[in-house]
């Protein structure tokens, strides 16, 4: 069953359409009219319980504004069996109603009458895949099935990274993803799709025969199983060989440069590892795939790059030394260790930068506490506890630290003890740090909306609708406002209005924060590029490419812009020219923003190092080696490094 498809063929009688569900023949008419609002134009679907039409919103008389209706027969009279239909379609409303992404239509209304259940949807014009496979002959190029691959696993990533609990599509499959006029990929009937739970996760089985992993026939249900499903997807689109008509788990035996061999050694590896039997031997979550895939999309397809994904045809996926699929370099040769001033545990990881302010340190945990210590010696002072995890860095203005948290609120407090001052809330989880000018706080969120609040009171200034999360932190001019989403957008807004100015789309997801000098933006993408463009108007002045997704922020230093990469180097480019001057590598992803004391770049790593290296030849002059992955940005003042790490900790480094 799907929506939002090309409406089904059928033989009106009489000027009547046929009724779609024709088991009972109950079906909806075209012309009928559901909550004197929706009026019935056509079918779309049916399958299982439901059936899908397309319908028209009456309330714009002047306008023909299109939906889709998924109706929802509840035709058992088992009063046990009545119930969890119910909540099973009630379940999907939920969902749907709480999620905000490109790729996942958006739900207008939810109602029910009599024994009929109703979710009224975004119209998505085009075809799913399944009819494409049905009306081609044509196999399937690689550059075009690594764009869809690539656009089903930001959709994915996104329910992958629900708080508290991940959400698992369950069933993807041709007949599930959308293609719309405009090649964009839209997921859809996600009546299967739950939340996951750690230890929690048996249930029914359920599913489509063929793209089902083996551990959901036994009520398991992980990120790992969507891996499975769109790896089986893709197999079926590059092969046109159904794996519904073909015994279980037997991929392996259908290699796919066998049938379409045009397809590169390297994307049949990483399609073979979505489909290993163990889901230990798959990518994790659609985040890992999603990185392998950029890999193989930034090499061009070049056969050589096979070897920067690593063994995959051992079904263990990428050599790395620190499991989150960084490619292992080789380091330059070692520098002493260093010792701590001082070394503070908290409850949780560490994944922000430190703010520091009046002899104080300044440090979010994802154990829902901002934490207060004392920069000479690292006593505690106090802890403030949020109702979610804390991923945006602290900011500081005057005598208040103001800092967003996944419970959606952003709280200013006092800064020596540590009282609320104020709490705004938004409508989704706040990961953006906050930038203060002006006397006001700006910042985005994950409800798509950005939002300029007063900085003594919480008072809203205004908010305008993005339509995508906003994880990146905005910088702020005289005139406009700068920031990236995850939607891919990078957009200027007027200062005083909130009204767009200009917008322009990187690739993928922005959630590096820009920086601007002499009117020059400068903002990574994960689409693995570096962007330089007019901060007045967005247009591009050049881009530079790096080999795995940018979610560092830019330095910017005498001539030269310093950031990190997925592909586990820290670049130096040439402001004027967007030319690598030097690349130097980790072992490991670079995500967080590098610091400049003097003349040395000072930058961690997921291989658990943090780095100084020169900034005008990138030689390594300093390390210290947490142990544990780096993922914070380091604080520099008066020759201390400050930086948190994913072991808890919060250390004090002396340069």
């Amino acid at each position: 069953m799907e929506f939002g498809t090309r409406e089904m063929p059928s033989k009106p009688q009489s000027g009547e359409s046929k009724p779609l569900n024709t088991r009972d023949g109950q079906g909806l008419q075209s012309g009928a009219v559901l909550q004197g609002r929706y009026m019935v134009l056509g079918g779309l679907g049916a399958g299982g319980f439901s059936s899908v039409y397309r319908a028209r919103d009456l309330r714009f008389p002047s306008v023909t504004r299109l939906c889709a209706v998924k109706e929802m027969l509840i035709g058992t009279v088992d009063p046990e069996m009545r119930e969890l239909t119910i909540k099973s379609f009630e379940r999907e409303a939920s969902m749907l109603a709480m999620l905000n992404h490109p790729a996942i239509p958006d739900i207008f209304d939810y109602f029910t009458d009599g024994n009929r259940s109703y979710l009224v949807l975004e119209f998505v014009p085009g075809q799913n895949l399944q009819q494409w496979l049905d009306e081609t002959d044509e196999y399937l190029d690689e550059p075009k099935a690594l764009d869809w691959a690539l656009q089903v696993c930001d959709a994915l990533a996104y329910l992958h990274s629900q708080k508290p609990q991940p959400i698992v599509f369950r069933d993807l499959k041709p007949s599930n993803i959308m293609i719309d006029p405009y090649n964009h990929i839209r997921l859809i009937d996600f009546g299967i799709a739950k939340l996951f739970e750690a230890n929690q996760d048996k249930g029914t089985m359920i599913g489509t025969a063929g793209y089902t992993p083996p551990e959901q026939y036994r009520g398991e249900a992980t990120p790992a199983a969507d891996v499975y499903g769109l790896g089986a997807t893709l197999h079926h689109l590059l092969t046109r060989q159904d794996p519904r008509q073909e015994t279980p788990f037997t991929f392996h035996e259908r290699p796919i440069r066998a049938a379409n061999p045009g397809i590169t050694r390297a994307f049949e590896a990483i399609i073979m590892r979505c489909l290993a039997y163990d889901p230990k031997d798959r990518f994790p979550d659609a985040m890992a795939l999603r990185e392998a895939l950029l890999v193989l999309s930034e090499s061009g397809g070049d056969e050589t790059d096979l070897d920067r994904l690593g063994p995959m045809d051992s079904g263990r996926g990428f050599a790395t030394t620190d499991g989150v699929g960084a490619p292992t370099i080789a380091l330059k040769a070692g520098i002493s260790q260093v010792k701590p001033l001082w070394v503070f545990r908290c409850e949780d990881e560490i994944r922000t930068r430190p703010a520091i302010a009046k002899g104080i340190v300044f440090a979010g945990a994802y154990d829902n506490n901002l934490y207060a210590v004392t920069a000479d010696k690292g006593e505690f002072l106090w802890k403030y506890p949020t109702g979610g995890g804390i991923g945006g860095s602290p900011t500081v203005h005057e005598d208040a630290v103001m800092v967003g948290s996944a419970d959606h609120s952003i709280y200013s407090l006092q800064l020596r003890k540590g009282r609320l001052n104020w709490q705004f809330k938004a409508e989704g989880p706040i990961y953006s740090t906050p930038t203060v000018r002006f006397d006001h706080v700006f910042f985005g969120a994950d409800d798509g909306f950005f939002y300029v609040v007063n900085v003594m009171r919480g008072q809203l200034y205004w908010k305008t609708n993005i339509y995508s999360p906003v994880r990146s932190t905005p910088y702020v001019s005289d005139e406009l406002v700068h920031f990236g989403t995850e939607g891919g957008q990078i957009l200027g807004l007027e200062l005083g209005t909130g009204k767009p100015k200009w917008q322009t789309k990187a690739q993928r997801a922005v959630t590096s924060s820009p920086r601007v000098a002499d009117d020059i933006l400068y903002v990574g993408s994960s689409d693995g590029a570096v962007y330089a463009m007019d901060a007045s108007s967005g247009w591009p002045i050049w881009r530079f490419a790096t080999k795995g997704p940018v979610v560092s922020t830019p330095t910017l230093f005498e001539e030269s812009l310093f950031i990190g990469s997925a592909d586990g180097h820290l670049y130096a480019i040439d402001i004027t020219r967007g030319r690598q001057l030097w690349a130097f590598p980790t072992n490991g992803q670079v995500i967080a923003a590098p610091a400049i004391w003097g003349n040395t770049v000072y930058f961690g790593s997921t291989d658990g190092s943090i780095y100084g290296v020169s900034a005008r030849r990138g030689e390594l002059q300093w390390r210290f080696d947490a142990g544990s992955p780096i993922i914070g940005s380091p604080t520099i003042l008066n020759g201390v490094i400050y930086v948190g790490a994913t072991d808890h900790c919060l250390y004090a480094l002396p340069i």
